[in-house]
């Protein structure tokens, strides 16, 4: 697969008329767009299916978790919207991702959320989960897989971890950034050769492209790294 293909640019905390300026501007050297839940508030529908006509595969981040009947509804809306793959909260449970993934059908890739990449163990802890986070990571993959849910979206810190239980998995890492870049908000982050290294399929990128001076050459420039981490 070309490099260019694991690519996905976030298109976040940006308004919609942005946003499509940008994913027109990229999409001749990207895989694809990650649709993120603030551009979905103020665009709607209407500007996924706007993004899904640039002809590249779109992954919806909306991290649905509510009780099972909900997700699926919200799910099968979903699915007339022409995206690629949609995420759900692994915490939600078993029997909240078994009725995800029954609704998602064939249309769509699901993707378990594992743990935030902006939760580092010290907030793990906060909040009560005393594991290590590639603990809880592998104990909520293992609940989605339980649940026929064949996707994560991971650290890629985690992510070699998830691709051993699952070596047939689709697997999706944010937080990633290239040595040079700020972490921001972020916690857990890998480089663009790291995350390929470990076994990602989508690797995520937002503001250090979406930010950029030139976000076609950023875009490049991130294609260029995640090729030098081919698995050999």
């Amino acid at each position: 697969m070309n490099p260019r293909e694991y690519l996905f640019v976030a298109l976040d905390q940006m308004e919609p008329k942005a946003a499509l300026a940008l994913a027109s501007r990229v999409a001749p050297e990207v895989g694809g767009f990650k649709v993120g839940m603030d551009l979905f508030n103020q665009g709607g529908p209407a500007v996924v299916e706007q993004v899904v006509a640039l002809g590249r595969p779109v992954f919806l981040d909306l991290k649905l978790h509510d009780i099972p009947q909900t997700v699926a509804r919200g799910v099968r809306a979903v699915r007339g919207l022409g995206v690629r793959y949609l995420n759900v909260h692994a915490s939600g449970g078993e029997a909240m991702l078994r009725a995800a993934q029954d609704a998602a059908g064939d249309e769509m890739q699901l993707l378990a959320v594992t743990l935030l990449t902006s939760i580092d163990r010290e907030t793990a802890q906060s909040i009560g989960w005393h594991e290590s986070p590639q603990e809880i990571v592998a104990r909520l993959a293992r609940i989605a897989q339980r649940a026929g849910v064949n996707g994560y979206v991971t650290s890629g810190e985690e992510a070699a971890q998830l691709r051993r239980l699952a070596p047939g998995a689709t697997i999706a890492v944010p937080g990633v950034r290239r040595a040079a870049d700020a972490a921001a908000d972020q916690r857990r982050i890998v480089t663009p050769a790291q995350a390929r290294r470990a076994g990602a399929d989508l690797i995520i990128v937002g503001r250090a492209i979406a930010q950029a001076a030139d976000p076609l050459e950023a875009a490049r420039a991130f294609v260029t790294e995640i090729g030098e981490g081919a698995v050999r």
